[in-house]
This record gives structure tokens, C-alpha cells and sequence, in this order.
């Protein structure tokens, strides 16, 4: 059941009669429900809590800003920035993920179609006001995974090996600082919705780009491909690079070392987000993907050029062995944030 200032966002937007009902949330403090008109007509209510530090307005400008290149953003319907309530279009259930599980032979028609928002977006540089993802960002967040994976939520544990880790990204990362592109940063199976009515990349519904960047355009590509949730099919992931290559007509050999980069910083960033859900958040759940995010990290770690930092790394991180991984669910939820 609704709480009155709901009810009284919905009646401001014209959906006072409307009936809701939850919709799967996302690892952040955001919460969804679908609102459904008597008549059937149906809407997505977005409650981002300002209080719990959510904020609606990266979100608003972001889907202004895809919808203006031609992309299926979800269309704003009503919006109350300081309660942080949005009504948004309803793109429907049909997630690249869940239509992939029911019939495995779609999921490379379904991952060619995402690869064309991709090239639409390498042909347009990132709007102004977003956050740099480079080299002088990234680093630090990739060492989360020393934060959290590694020392349990102590920044303090291992200076000298952060240190280290910082600079070795830097230094992958740097060669890669050139033009940026608008990246999403949480580009995978479970923020796409297929929309078969629309032509082009218009038929890929996007999610969950509230925290898009200033970035390389590998980036989104390695969120896609290295997803952390799902095992993606070999051939549908070179397929995919392959129509990403001759879209965008990137040169192989230098994208295949930025996508390696990129993939580096994303996987060991993902660990510590993952470890800090449970420590910190209490949500143990996410440690079970934590073996994928390793394994995906080693495949990028292989490249040459990558050799210092994959040896730093290496020395710093704990495998994911099942007595590393218990440990960060026997700690859930006790440990306060750095």
C-alpha cells in the first residue's frame, strides 16, 4: 500500500487512482514499484531517498541526454526532485538476462543489438558536468578491492600495497586518457530491456545509468561482456567485439589493450563493491558472485602490457577461496564504513 506522500506525487502527476505494486530493486538504496491505471496503462515510480543519500537529478539529465541522441532511456513523466520521486516510462520485463535464460540462441542477437547503443555512443563525445573515468579516478576505486575484498573494510591495513596498486593503474590506465565518451558504468544484462517495436538501437531499453562518467568507450563494453552476474556465452562475446570493431572501426590491437585496462579496473573495483554489500550493507548475497569477478580480472590481467599490474595485484588479493568468501559473510553487515 502506498504511504500519503506517494499517493500524493501519483495525484500530482495525474495516477492518483492508480494501483502499485513492488518491483526488484538494485544494490543501491533506490526502490521501484509499477503503478497500473484502472484503464491499464502502466508507469514505474522510482523512490531515490535523499535522506539515504540517493539524488534523482544525475538520473533526469541522463536520460534527457539519451533520449536526445535517439536511445530508449525511459521517457520522465512527473518528477519531485527534493522528495526524490520520479514516474517513468514503463519499458516493460523482458531483461536481456531472463530472455536469454528461457532460450540461450537469442542471447547473440539480443548482445549485437546492445553493441549498436554502444557505437551510437563512441560517435558522441560525453555531455559537460559528469565525472571523469580516467586515470585520475579510477585508480582509487579500483583499489576497493584492497579496502574490502582484501582487509575487510581497513583502508589502513596495507598502505604501501594500495600505494602500489594506485600507481600501477595509473599507469595502465593513462595511455587511455584521450577523447571521452558517455559511459554507463552498470552496462550489462540486468539493465537492458528488449523493446522489439523500436528500429535500431532504440529496440535496447536502458536501466541504472544514474552514475554514467566521462570515459573510455571500452568501458561499457567490458561492463557488457564481463558481466558479474551472468556467463557470457564465448562466441556471442566475440561476435559482440567483432560488430563493436566494425561499427566504430576502432583499431583491434590498441582497443584490445584498453578493453584489458578497463576490464582490470572494473573487475578489482567490483570486488570491493561486492565485499563492501556484505560487510557494510548486509548483503551477503553478492559474495557468491565474487568467483566470476576473479576469473573475469585473470582473463584481463593476461594481456602483456598488463604484467606489473597483474604481479601487485596478485600479491595483494586473497583468491576467493570458500574460507575468504565465508569470511565475508560471517562479518555481514558489521563493519561501518571507511
Amino acid at each position: 500500500m502506498l504511504t500519503d506522500p506517494f499517493r500524493d506525487f501519483l495525484e500530482a502527476a495525474g495516477w492518483g487512482d492508480a494501483a502499485c505494486r513492488p518491483l526488484a530493486g538494485d544494490a543501491s538504496n533506490r526502490r521501484y514499484s509499477r503503478v497500473t491505471a484502472p484503464g491499464g496503462g502502466s508507469a514505474v515510480l522510482m523512490d531515490a531517498p535523499p535522506e539515504r543519500g540517493e539524488n534523482v537529478r544525475p538520473f533526469l539529465a541522463i536520460a534527457r541526454h539519451l533520449a536526445g541522441l535517439g536511445l530508449s532511456a525511459p521517457a520522465i513523466l512527473h518528477a519531485d526532485e527534493a522528495r526524490g520521486l520520479l514516474l517513468i516510462e514503463d519499458l516493460g520485463d523482458d531483461l536481456f538476462a531472463r530472455l536469454a535464460k528461457a532460450d540461450p540462441a537469442c542471447e547473440e542477437p539480443l548482445y549485437l543489438a546492445a553493441i549498436e547503443v554502444l557505437a551510437v555512443l563512441a560517435r558522441h563525445e560525453a555531455p559537460a558536468g559528469l565525472m571523469p573515468y580516467d586515470s585520475t579516478t579510477m585508480p582509487e576505486l579500483g583499489a576497493l578491492a584492497l579496502d574490502w575484498y582484501a582487509h575487510g573494510g581497513d583502508k589502513a591495513a596495507d598502505p604501501q600495497a594500495r600505494a602500489a596498486l594506485c600507481a600501477a593503474l595509473r599507469a595502465v590506465l593513462a595511455p587511455h586518457d584521450g577523447p571521452r565518451v558517455l559511459v554507463q558504468r552498470d552496462y550489462h544484462a540486468e539493465n537492458l530491456l528488449w523493446l522489439p517495436e523500436r528500429s535500431g538501437a532504440a529496440r535496447v531499453g536502458l536501466l541504472d545509468f544514474q552514475d554514467a562518467a566521462a570515459g573510455h568507450p571500452a568501458y561499457d563494453l567490458v561492463s557488457l561482456l564481463e558481466d558479474a552476474r551472468r556467463d557470457v556465452a564465448p562466441a556471442t562475446a566475440a561476435a559482440a567485439r567483432a560488430h563493436y570493431l566494425g561499427l566504430t572501426g576502432a583499431e583491434p590491437g590498441a582497443f584490445d589493450l584498453a578493453y584489458a585496462a578497463m576490464g582490470a579496473q572494473r573487475n578489482l573495483r567490483i570486488l570491493g563493491v561486492f565485499a563492501r554489500l556484505s560487510l557494510h550493507f548486509g548483503k551477503p548475497g553478492y559474495v557468491d558472485l565474487i568467483p566470476r569477478v576473479w576469473g573475469h580480472l585473470q582473463t584481463d590481467l593476461a594481456h602483456p602490457s598488463l604484467a606489473a599490474l597483474k604481479d601487485i595485484a596478485l600479491a595483494a588479493l586473497p583468491e576467493p577461496t570458500p574460507e575468504h568468501l565465508q569470511s565475508l559473510k560471517d562479518r555481514c553487515g558489521t563493519v561501518p564504513t571507511l
